[in-house]
């Protein structure tokens, strides 16, 4: 399984580095998150590491949103927020996978989210349809 030496996520997965663990199976480790946006707060991250979601093996990805939905349920959240960012640009803070669940229990607290719609530019939908599709 692949680690990285300088990583904070592999380091707490190696238990170099503490943390409040809530699940953890053969590929896959939940734990609180130390700087939460509401109560419950929690991580689930691959224990294979990788930077962006492309970039880890999709039987590590198996179980992160059943994980998750897990946390959810057992947090009491009604409403939750599930979030997984790639790179800088997208917010991504850490570079190791990690699935966040945060509960969004009033306005205040849990995730704000902005989100700038464009246009609808339905012959570049078509295109970019076509384009999508032949790389699948």
């Amino acid at each position: 399984m692949a680690s990285s030496a300088t990583c904070i996520f592999c380091k707490i997965v190696k238990g170099e580095i503490p943390c409040f663990k809530l699940v953890e199976t053969e590929k896959t480790l939940a734990f609180l998150d130390i700087q939460p946006l509401s109560r419950g707060h929690a991580l689930v991250i691959p224990k294979h590491h990788g930077e962006k979601l492309s970039d880890i093996p999709d039987d590590s990805l198996a179980e992160l949103l059943p994980i998750a939905k897990k946390l959810a349920i057992a947090s009491g959240a009604v409403d939750y927020n599930i979030l997984q960012n790639n790179g800088k640009l997208a917010h991504q803070e850490v570079g190791h996978v990690h699935v966040h669940m945060i509960p969004k229990p009033n306005e205040k607290e849990g995730l704000g989210v902005g989100w700038p719609q464009q246009a609808t530019d339905f012959e570049g939908l078509k295109k970019l349809h076509a384009e999508i599709k032949e790389k699948l």
